[in-house]
Formats: C-alpha cells, structure tokens, sequence
C-alpha cells in the first residue's frame, strides 16, 4: 500500500486552516452591522454651553483641565479646557459634548442628568446632521437620568428592550460621540448585572466591557435584538480613559424615571427614614441568621414611616415585597423604586426570629427638596439638602443644634468629601450650626482656597471630615 507523503509546510497550511474554521465555528462571533444600520438613526449627539465664573486659577490636572479623584466617575468632560491668561473673577463659556436616543418621534430625547447639567444651551444634533436646540424636561441626579424635548416629529425611534432579561455573558453594543466622534460603534459582553456603585444607591447598574470613552455619556446599550437595554454612564478608571470596566444604567429604571418627568417634572420616591448598615457575619450569628445578609437598622427617623411603622433600632430587613435584601445596598433601590403613600410589606429578623411589618412609605425628603427651587433647606455651595433636627435626635445626641443631611449630590464637594445622607452635621470651620440658615449664612462666607473642617455625627459617633469649596 502506498502512503501519500506530504511536505510539512503543507500539513501546517492544512492545520491552520482547520484551526480557523473550528474557531469561528466554535465561538459564533455575532455580527452588528444590521444592528447599526437600523439603530444608528435614533442616536444623537448632545452639545451644551455655560458661562461659569472662575474663582481661581485653572488646574492643569485631570480630564479637561479639572481633577476628577473619584475613581468610579461620569465620563463626561469638558471638551475645551481652560484658555490661557484667564485669572481669577473672570466668566469663561465652557463647552462639552454627550450623546443620547431618541424614545418618541416627536421629540422626546434621553440622556444622562450630568450631561446637562447647569447647562445654559443644549443643543442636539441629529443623524441627518440637523441641529436643533433641546428643553429639559428634567432630570433625576440620583439616577443620572434626564429627558429633553426638540421642536421636531416623524424621528427615528429606537426599541426598547427589557434589562430585567439581561444576562451575564450576553453581548451588546454601544453607539455614542466618543471624543466627539459621531455614531461610533463599540461592542462587548455583559460584565456583571445589579452593580451598586459608590453614591449611587438607586441604580443596580449593568456592567460591561464594551469600550466607552468621555462623550459616551446617555448613548445607548444594545442587546443583539437592537434594543436597549441601558444608558451609558460611569467608568471605573485610574488614568480617566476606559480600562476595561463601565456602567450602564437599566432601561427599565430609567423609562420609569422619565415617564414620571415627562408628566410631574420630578421624581418621587418613597422614603423609609431609617440609617442602614451592612450585615457582618458576627452580627449575623448574633442576630441568629444564617446569612450574612439583608439591611440593619441603625437608626431610625423619629418621625420617619419605619419608627411609626413599629421597627426598631437592631431590626434586620431581609425582604421588602418580597423582594430580597441581599445586602443593605440593595434596600434602597427597592424602597426608592416604591411610590410614596404606598404600603410596602417588610420581613424582617428581630431577636432571632422572622416578623412581618407593614409600613406606608412618605415622601422622600429630595422630591420635597426639588420643588422649593434654590431656596428652602438646599444648600446649594455645598451639594446637599439638610432638615432641621427634632428634640429627640439632639437629646439622643447629647448635642443643642445640628441639622440632618438629607441629601448629597452627586459629585458635589460634599460627597467627594465623604458626607452622606443621614449625617448629622453641627459645626463647620468652627462655627456651631442650628439651623439651615444658619448653616446656609456660614457658608456663603467660607474660602475657597483652603479645606474646611466639618464635624458631624455619623451612627451615633462624632467625627471630622474636611472639604474644599469650589
């Protein structure tokens, strides 16, 4: 019998060629192009304005000529950095660039709430390169979500999918102005599904390596179907470029959002006026579970639905509606999502054993907050919205004045410096605080050259914390 003998490089060829169909055959690499043409109408990219007054000299540091610190941050900066020569006390126009979709065809756009924010002009433009100015509808900062309106009709309308199907593992795509380059595509895989980030609390992110970059921010995330399944908003980085790991807030967090824009201009939420702290797996055995799991309560609003309601300091909420608690991140997002005046059904581990209670949500102190405009407990210098603290809280305390902070806005001086909502805060630079205005008198007259001490309490401890006004 004969044997064909064959050179090596032949049987290499051979292999390889083997190899490469195996491969592509195996992995089953999706293709996006039909994707792209049929979403990519929808997708716009956003433009916005504001004049701002410097109060001293430009910092060289950071993405567009400012330090951004937080390592999970909004990619979105400004497009033009600070001229030269402009000293202090000068107005400058500072630009920036964003992306967002179209949800209606007469004109109703999503975006992100920190794309638009303190914008004097927004301007969209359009696949068909027509540019046309936008009004905000409004916008939600504890979920970065706003909606904005163009004097237009018959617009493209993309599909809206349901993130709740999501998968890990699932590819998706993304369509935005990177940089400003208009209607780039970059495609990825879901990373993670319910990610809570530092600060934000409402939002069980998507995450995903698909590549996103400064002006991503409010494009849309798209599953192979062509719908979408979020809103591009966060990077996690350390050089201010994309490494790797971003975030996408769920479209169906956000449809809920802008309906209740669209039709009161704000979003309520339902408030359970309890501080809340992890569950460690000491304090779950000494609380008789057998998980580590679900929301501790620390504290309690005396006033606040869950006092009323019958919990109490050293309750665990192990399930709302149902719904786990997996860890006290999570409460929030349930409790929040909750319309205010609602009954919301809690399980709960007291003294070793599983009870039931109903409580009937209020008002979450910032839908208040909004509707009072720059006036009222919002201090605006500082980022956040404080109440005036009750007798029973100053005498638990041991403490005559205080007020509690109610709210911290995103990436606001506060919350880079570490205050969070339910700290009690009595002095700052020194200065005992009794009241909001009080509070609100200091302020206006603080530095911005210098850090400034603030104390506070936090759980029932005292400590300080410092910032640097901007």
């Amino acid at each position: 019998m004969k044997r064909l003998v064959l050179p090596s490089t032949l049987w290499l060829c051979l292999t390889a060629l083997l190899l490469v169909g195996h491969t592509a055959h195996a992995y089953n690499l999706p293709d996006f192009t039909e994707l792209v043409e049929e979403a990519a109408p929808g997708v716009v990219n956003i433009s916005t304005s504001r004049t701002i007054q410097r109060s001293s000299a430009p910092s060289m540091g950071g993405f567009g000529g400012q330090e951004i610190p937080e390592i999970f941050r909004h990619f979105f900066g400004d497009s033009f950095p600070t001229p030269p020569g402009r000293g202090p006390g000068r107005s400058e126009e500072r630009q920036s660039l964003g992306s967002g979709f179209v949800i209606s065809d007469d004109g109703y756009i999503m975006t992100n709430a920190h794309v638009v924010q303190d914008a004097d002009e927004i301007l969209v433009r359009l696949n068909d390169r027509r540019e046309l100015p936008a009004e905000l509808i409004g916008s939600d900062a504890q979920t970065d979500v706003a909606l904005l309106k163009i004097d237009a009709t018959d617009l493209p309308v993309l599909n809206l999918g349901n993130s709740d199907n999501l998968k890990v593992g699932e590819w998706v795509a993304a369509i935005g102005s990177p940089f400003g380059f208009d209607h780039s595509v970059t495609a990825g895989i879901v990373s993670a599904i319910n990610r809570t980030l530092p600060r934000d609390a409402y939002v069980p992110f998507i995450q995903t390596d698909v590549a996103i970059n400064p002006g991503n921010s409010g494009g849309p995330l798209f599953n192979l179907n062509g719908e979408v399944v979020g809103i591009n908003s966060q990077i996690f980085t350390r050089s201010g470029g994309f490494m790797g790991l971003s975030f996408a807030i769920p479209i169906n967090v956000a449809m809920d959002v802008a309906d209740q824009l669209r039709e009161e201009g704000h979003v309520n939420r339902g408030w359970l006026g309890v501080m809340i702290q992890p569950v460690s797996r000491d304090l779950a055995e000494s609380f008789g579970m057998d998980n580590a799991g679900g929301a501790l309560i620390a504290d309690l609003d005396p006033e606040g639905p869950a006092a009323q309601g019958g919990l109490r300091a050293g309750d665990v909420i192990i399930k709302v509606n149902g719904d786990e608690v997996d860890r006290s991140s999570t409460l929030p997002r349930l409790i929040g999502r909750v319309a205010p005046g609602s009954d919301v059904e809690l399980t709960l581990m007291r003294d070793g054993e599983q009870v039931t209670e109903t409580v009937e949500l209020g008002h979450w102190p910032d839908s208040e907050t909004a509707k009072q405009g720059e006036g009222g407990n919002k201090q605006v210098r500082l980022g956040i919205s404080v109440a005036e603290l009750d007798d029973a809280t100053r005498e638990r305390l041991n403490i005559d004045g205080g007020v509690v902070v109610r709210q911290v806005e995103p990436d606001s001086v506060a919350a880079k410096a570490g205050l969070l909502a339910g700290d009690v805060l009595v002095s700052i630079d020194h200065r005992g605080v009794s009241s909001a205005d009080e509070l609100l008198s200091i302020v206006e007259g603080l530095p911005s050259d210098r850090a400034i001490p603030l104390r506070i309490y936090r759980g029932g401890r005292s400590l300080f914390i410092a910032l640097r006004l901007e």
